[in-house]
């Protein structure tokens, strides 16, 4: 199928979120006409940033209530648009059978548009990497888009791993439609950590990395479940990504992509790269909250080796998009003012 045409209208979900406000960010910024969905449009502190981008005061974005969890709610907005950009989460991962009933509805109102041609899934490289038994990274340590968690582990469940195991639902219930259907696709994109610059004042709490940011920021923060470094990706690569996706000429349907920047940063280095970037700030640098108990404690060394060893790959994705990632310190510095200064955050001090 064609990607979408120059100038076309593309319909983006979660559009008042950390990601999604990027993707329409730079929709707009490329010319697109931009439909922004979110959860209600009367609610000014989750939405008025959006009003003042560009675009919106001539109506190439326009805003719409779509709350998902209501059958239906994408059917006007979805017709006559090219592509989605599908971004929004579900309220609970825990409920498998509701995240396909969700994937269902949204599937009809493509099916209904009879205009979509793509739609760009955003997944996560939890969909990825998340193992219940991290000696799985040591068997199979490439961090790739053909790999996926051992699903056949007995404790890979809805409760432990429930994040992991509905983005693959969604991956596959897209695919799977799109195949049926023959007229759109589904690529996949599945981000890593994503830090970067908030643009509005809600998201400094929406999304865990911000907000591990601004918990910095505040003086403590949690040390990482079984000493995961963060595998970071600045969000407007991320959006970067999502539109490259829907526009590139080379990529297929069921295909997903990795956008991460190939770093492996552990969190106690997050917080001391804040000081090191601005040294204005005066910055009072913590070390993370310990929150193993003494059995995981004792095997920190182990899990430390295991996460350094990994080979993390974002080779297909810079080939189909072009996307040149950043390095992290440009996210974190940007992120931390970014909190400073749009979501008010006073950073604690050194005495």
């Amino acid at each position: 199928m064609a990607p979408v045409p120059r100038g076309g209208t593309i319909a983006v979900t979660g559009a008042a979120g950390f990601i999604g406000g990027w993707v329409v960010r730079l929709l707009l910024d490329k010319g697109y006409r931009v439909r922004a969905c979110v959860r209600d449009i009367n609610d000014k502190e989750r939405t008025d940033f959006l009003r003042q981008m560009p675009g919106f005061s001539s109506g190439r974005l326009t805003l719409h209530s779509a709350d998902i969890d209501n059958t239906g709610c994408f059917d006007e907005i979805f017709r006559g648009c090219h592509a989605v950009a599908h971004v929004s989460h579900v309220s609970t991962y825990t409920d498998h059978d509701y995240i396909k009933k969700v994937c269902d509805h949204i599937i009809n109102s493509i099916n209904q548009s009879g205009t979509v041609s793509r739609v760009v899934v955003t997944s996560s490289v939890a969909a990825v990497m998340s193992e219940m038994n991290l000696d799985e990274l040591v068997r199979r340590p490439v961090l790739y888009e053909e790999r996926y968690p051992d699903e056949l582990d007995p404790r890979r469940t809805a409760e432990r791993q429930g994040y992991s195991m509905g983005k693959i639902i969604a991956e596959h219930a897209f695919s799977e439609a799109a195949k049926q259907n023959g007229f759109w696709e589904a690529i996949t994109c599945c981000p890593g950590d994503n830090v970067g610059p908030i643009l509005a004042p809600h998201q400094k709490d929406r999304g865990p990395w911000q907000r591990h940011i601004q918990e910095m920021l505040l003086g403590s923060y949690e040390q990482t479940w079984v000493y995961r470094p963060w595998n970071p990706v600045d969000v407007r690569d991320t959006a970067a990504c999502h539109v490259g996706l829907l526009e590139s000429l080379e990529v297929k349907n069921g295909e997903r992509y990795i956008a991460w920047s190939t770093e492996l940063i552990d969190v106690e280095d997050v917080c001391r790269g804040i000081d090191r970037l601005l040294p204005e700030l005066k910055f009072k640098v913590t070390e993370p909250v310990e929150i193993h108990p003494e059995k995981l404690q004792a095997r920190e060394k182990k899990y430390r080796a295991i996460w350094a060893q990994c080979d993390l790959r974002n080779d297909r994705m810079k080939a189909v998009t072009g996307v040149s990632f950043r390095g992290f310190d440009e996210s974190l510095m940007d992120c931390v003012e970014s909190l400073i200064g749009v979501a008010k955050i006073t950073p604690v001090k050194r005495t």
